[in-house]
């Protein structure tokens, strides 16, 4: 198979949520040498995407965003552990998840995923997670990003919250900060004292590698 037969199938396979199919092509991809990055990046993520913009649209359901993942976890199994770590080779660490009081985790976990294919090892703390919770985690695995996501306008105050806990836990500059959700807009992160707000998850990873780079190396000593 040709290079671009298999990246694509690999987004047909994410969109149609057949895992065994992504798990197939993910080691042909192997095989011939395809760089692994760019088979999660421009196969199983540009599957995502498509999946994650069709229930937006009501064009796609939960049980079908839940077969897509699992197709793209299963790829992505197999091709992650071959992304080679940029620059000095250590892997960045992610604390990421959805604050407290709000259950949604589709784009949480798309973006878990980005920061996955770009090389961070992701703390995934799940939905609803308590404000204290992101700090403690940050602290215990010596974080270089946190990631949190709200898709309702209820819950954007535990953010602020979670800032404050960074703060009062004297780690706040330890890492660099970034939120998202559809609420969520970048006068809201200045207020807030976050880092950056990026409406595409593969926006947010590439920002967050790069952020993350700019910390010093000793800081949690």
């Amino acid at each position: 198979m040709e290079e671009n037969e298999i990246i694509s199938g690999l987004t047909d396979a994410v969109v149609t949520g057949k895992k065994d199919q992504a798990v197939e092509l993910a080691q042909k991809a192997l095989d011939q040498g395809i760089d692994p990055y760019i088979a999660v990046i421009d196969g199983l993520a540009k599957g995502m995407e498509i999946m994650s913009e069709k229930y937006e649209k009501k064009q796609a359901f939960m049980p079908h965003l839940l077969m897509a993942s699992n197709a793209m976890y299963g790829g992505m199994d197999l091709l992650v552990p071959h992304i080679k770590a940029e620059g000095d080779g250590a892997r960045k660490v992610l604390v990421i998840g959805s604050v407290e009081g709000d259950v949604h985790d589709i784009g949480k976990n798309l973006v878990k995923t980005m920061m996955s294919a770009v090389g961070f090892e992701a703390i995934d703390l799940g939905k609803d997670v308590p404000v204290e919770q992101f700090a403690e985690a940050a602290a215990e695995h010596k974080a270089d990003v946190v990631s949190m996501s709200t898709l309702m306008t209820s819950t954007m105050d535990n953010m602020q919250r979670v800032m404050d806990s960074l703060q009062s836990k004297g780690i706040r500059n330890n890492l660099k900060v970034i939120i998202g959700g559809a609420p969520i807009t970048s006068d809201f992160a200045e207020e807030i004292g976050a880092d950056a707000t990026k409406t595409d998850a593969m926006e947010a990873a590439r920002w967050a590698q790069e952020a993350a780079a700019t910390l010093a190396p000793e800081r949690w000593a």
